[in-house]
């Protein structure tokens, strides 16, 4: 199973508190506290869409099969295709650092009612 299909994707994200899974945009959408943090878009050569840092995004958009995400106007969003060099590991990873940075954005309040814990 890869996160690159839907049951990996959704096997992977909906273990972590907080998030809701939707099909929005012809996607498949993960968000926490209703802010989207990972798009799986549906289409034979299926991307991921993730936010990271201004470091791993300069890093990133350098590799073959990462961009810049289309239709993403904030800097920082990433396109992944499926035949990027990026490890399951390493995709898991950005995942889970772009659902703890839009975690982070969220009120206190609302990351204690969803169960999240930032430090």
């Amino acid at each position: 199973m890869s996160i690159f299909d839907r049951n990996g994707f959704d096997d992977l994200l909906s273990k972590w508190p907080g998030v809701t899974i939707v099909d929005q945009w012809d996607s498949h959408v993960a968000k926490v506290g209703g802010k989207v943090f990972a798009v799986l878009g549906n289409s034979d050569n299926w991307r991921l869409v993730v936010k990271c840092s201004e470091e791993s995004f300069e890093i990133l958009t350098s590799l073959e099969g990462i961009g810049q995400a289309p239709y993403f106007a904030k800097r920082k969003w990433i396109s992944i295709a499926d035949h990027s060099p990026l490890k399951r590991e390493e995709l898991e990873h950005y995942v889970r650092r772009s659902y703890d940075m839009v975690a982070s954005g969220l009120t206190k309040k609302l990351r204690t009612e969803l169960g999240i814990a930032i430090s």
